[in-house]
């Protein structure tokens, strides 16, 4: 697959009706990939998948597990086959760990890390035969963690232990994953982020008011996949935070004591 050209491929994107799941629809199709469009909102699926013939929807919660093995069979049944998993789904979350119930912290994890996780393991069998890749889309917050983000770092952590793994597992089968780390992009994520009393936050942070266009990001996303990244850091300024985690520390930790990422 070249940067420009993915014709005939078919990718399958969750969380799709609108934000970056919406752009990286958009621009996997504009290069001639055939797109299969997941999330809630069959309505918003169905608006954005009527301006193309060859789309298809398949209206999806990811956090109900119990639905994946189904959920499966009907994407692949639509094109037959699968070539591209894109996890976008997620939630996120504006509460300290200590007022966060853990119902909430269930919930998170349920849509951030469970759903993808009992997604990919009904496709690998099937995947197998031809080979294929896994796009997990993570955060900032699965390199380090910030105040207010508790549940959301621990599930963006979760998925980067599960999907290295995996990838180091599935290598020979042909199988790849690339892990996509973005920092602020312009999208509802922090409107829809869980409060401390389990319902949505409401507001939209200084941080994604000003992050980068989905456009832009689901731009450089496909092109790192188009060239076998096996992890994409996206972002602007705050990217840095994930080579000052690795590189001091400690200084990331004086800049993060007591501060909301907003």
């Amino acid at each position: 697959m070249t940067a420009q050209n993915f014709t005939g491929k078919v990718v399958w994107i969750t969380g799709a009706s609108s934000g970056l799941g919406e752009a990286l629809a958009r621009e996997w199709h504009a290069r001639g990939a055939k797109v299969i469009l997941s999330a809630r909102r069959e309505a918003a699926l169905a608006q954005i998948a009527g301006e193309w013939q060859d789309a298809k929807i398949l209206p999806l919660d990811v956090a109900q597990t119990l639905a994946a093995p189904a959920a499966v069979e009907q994407a692949w049944a639509l094109f037959g086959r699968i070539d591209i998993m894109a996890h976008n789904a997620g939630v996120s979350q504006r509460s300290a760990a200590a007022a966060t119930p853990l119902a909430t912290t269930r919930e998170i994890m349920e849509t951030n890390f469970f759903g993808p996780v009992a997604l990919t393991k009904e496709l690998l069998p099937r995947m197998r035969a031809g080979g294929g890749r896994i796009v997990v889309i993570t955060s900032l917050m699965g390199k380090f963690g910030a105040a207010g983000r508790s549940s959301y770092a621990a599930s963006k952590h979760a998925l980067h232990g599960y999907f290295d793994a995996l990838r180091a597992e599935e290598w020979a089968q042909r199988i790849r994953v690339t892990l996509v780390t973005p920092g602020y992009v312009r999208t509802a994520i922090s409107q829809n982020a869980k409060d401390e009393n389990g319902g949505a936050h409401g507001a939209l942070d200084r941080g994604q008011a000003g992050g980068m266009a989905p456009e832009k990001c689901a731009k450089i996303i496909v092109d790192g996949v188009a060239r076998d990244r096996e992890e994409i850091l996206v972002g602007g300024f705050e990217k840095f935070a994930v080579f000052a985690k690795r590189w001091a520390p400690k200084l990331l930790s004086i800049g993060l004591r007591g501060r909301n990422i907003d």
